[in-house]
């Protein structure tokens, strides 16, 4: 039998009340997500020496400093990319493997391999974005098109006939021409490439009429003055190359915009808390003024989307893919 009274119970829960309110007597903090102890390792679907390679690796200095352990870039290249997912997918989901891919082609790659089942979000969590960047439309030096209006007009007077290159089949490049290809109403010829450095050459020597391009990828051909940028593919000019006018200052589709994005993703059943670790301190070591040094050099834009942000813009760009998959039937299975 009890002792306490009502009235005992209630001073007893008013002290509780009292002492919990007073400064530093409050009750002990949950643990902070703890990655220490074992390295980290993020799969990437990027080659050795890539630009993507190059950024992760500099982030990844500062994310191993904050989190004291090792931070190892692990590149496994081919395959569509399901080399890489397949890796990080079959990893424990305790925050010490992540996925680093191409956002658009995760959005893509359901549709490109139907006969594969893969779902992204089945599988993987969003817990960042390395960066952003903008495509330009590119063009050989001595290109007979001055703006994207020109492009435009002999790609409508002769359907099937002016190139465009990308770097293969299903590529980020192949499917944002394929939209760019619907909103402005023509229909030009596909020349796939196997890499990207093949293909900028091939724009170069006017093999290949035109190609989007990232400033990473075009960089050198644009510095040696072997190509020119009609446009860039956002809703503004860069503060950097304010020459260059986007589509439609130039004569494009008024409603075409062009970007893509490097995803970081955690298997699932990564417990909550270390995921929101990762992309509390990937912001951090992006936001750092040696991080940012580099990516201006590539117009990289830090994008600090929350994991659902990131989510959601993966499934709408899957959904405007999927639309352009299936209208040009494309399909890599």
């Amino acid at each position: 039998m009890s002792l306490r009274t009502p009235a005992r119970r209630g001073r007893r829960q008013a002290v509780i009340f009292l002492l919990a309110a007073l400064p530093g007597l409050q009750a002990p903090a949950q643990p902070v997500a703890d990655l220490s102890g074992k390295p980290v390792t993020i799969i990437t679907a990027f080659s050795a020496g890539s630009g993507p390679d190059a950024m992760m690796r500099a982030v990844g200095e500062k994310l191993s400093a904050q989190w004291k352990t090792p931070v190892i870039i692990d590149n496994r290249p081919g395959g569509a990319g399901f080399i890489a997912i397949n890796a990080a997918r079959s990893a424990p989901p305790d925050g010490h493997t992540l996925l680093m891919h191409e956002g658009d082609a995760l959005g893509a790659l359901p549709h490109l391999f139907p006969s594969r089942n893969f779902r992204l979000f089945d599988a993987f969590e969003p817990v960042g974005v390395l960066y952003s960047t903008p495509f330009f439309i590119v063009v050989p030096a001595a290109s007979r098109f001055k703006s994207v209006a020109d492009l435009v007009a002999a790609a409508r007077s002769a359907p099937g006939k002016v190139t465009y290159g990308s770097w293969g089949v299903g590529s980020t490049a192949h499917l944002q021409t394929a939209l760019f290809e619907k909103r402005a109403g023509v229909r030009m010829l596909h020349v796939p490439y196997k890499e990207m450095g093949q293909l900028y050459t091939g724009v170069s020597t006017g093999e290949t009429d035109w190609a989007l391009g990232a400033m990473a990828s075009t960089r050198s051909v644009y510095e040696s003055h072997r190509v020119r940028y009609l446009a860039v593919t956002a809703n503004a000019r860069l503060a950097d190359l304010p020459d260059v006018p986007t589509v439609a200052e130039s004569g494009g589709p008024s409603n075409f915009e062009a970007s893509g994005f490097v995803a970081l993703l955690a298997p699932k059943g990564t417990p909550e808390a270390l995921r929101e670790r990762i992309h509390k301190d990937l912001v951090a070591a992006i936001a750092s003024p040696e991080v940012q040094a580099r990516y201006r050099t590539f117009h990289f834009e830090a994008t600090p989307w929350t994991p659902e942000q990131t989510r959601r813009v993966v499934e709408a760009r899957s959904a405007s893919y999927g639309q352009v998959i299936r209208a040009n039937g494309i399909r890599l299975d």
